[in-house]
């Protein structure tokens, strides 16, 4: 077996940090959680821990990019409307993880904070994919739409994105509903009476 140079062995602890701040911050929330307890988990000091980022909001946004890449592959593996319920379900098991989101995508308004190239990679990709969704459903026939696919893909986010700042604030919102409720608008097949 060939010997691990530095970088690699850098790479290797820095996705096992990221993996433990997800699944720590999906379980406790990202605000009461303490980068220490990520950092012991990893078998790390604080400043050892931060080694492998330039900041904490460096940190946090990666985490972030984690989560969306986990996603995004389950979502290319099932290709079906039932992977984004799936997805808006597990937001709902997962607050801190919406907390982070949210807040993190207020603050990729600055184009200096860690947090903007990942929100500016992540809405193109997303929206390409949502509108592909939509246009694949507009050629089968299965609906009719005046708005274009590529415009349409904008609102379906807007109001995925939008339902998590609202449940998050009252948590009695449901979040999948306002999804199901469009999907069932966009293809009465695939709404909620179909499943």
């Amino acid at each position: 077996m060939a010997k691990r140079g530095p970088y690699e062995k850098g790479e290797a602890k820095r996705g096992e940090i990221l993996h433990a701040a997800l699944e720590i911050f999906a379980a406790e929330g990202y605000r009461g959680t303490s980068l220490r307890k990520v950092a012991a988990k990893c078998g790390l000091s604080l400043p050892g821990l931060m080694h492998y980022f330039d900041s904490k909001e460096d940190l946090l946004a990666q985490v972030l990019r984690v989560r969306d890449e986990t996603a995004r592959v389950r979502q290319v593996e099932r290709g079906d409307p039932q992977s984004y319920r799936e997805i808006i379900r597990e937001a709902a098991r997962t607050p801190g993880l919406v907390e982070l989101f949210v807040s993190m995508a207020a603050a990729a308004g600055d184009p200096a904070h860690p947090a903007h190239p990942h929100f500016a990679e992540r809405y193109p990709v997303l929206r390409d994919r949502v509108a592909a969704f939509v246009r694949g459903r507009v050629d089968e026939g299965r609906i009719s739409t005046l708005v274009p696919p590529d415009r349409l893909a904008l609102l379906l986010i807007a109001v995925a994105d939008g339902v998590q700042l609202q449940w998050l604030i009252d948590r009695s919102t449901d979040m999948e509903q306002p999804v199901e409720d469009l999907l069932a608008i966009l293809d009465p097949g695939q709404g909620p009476e179909a499943s």
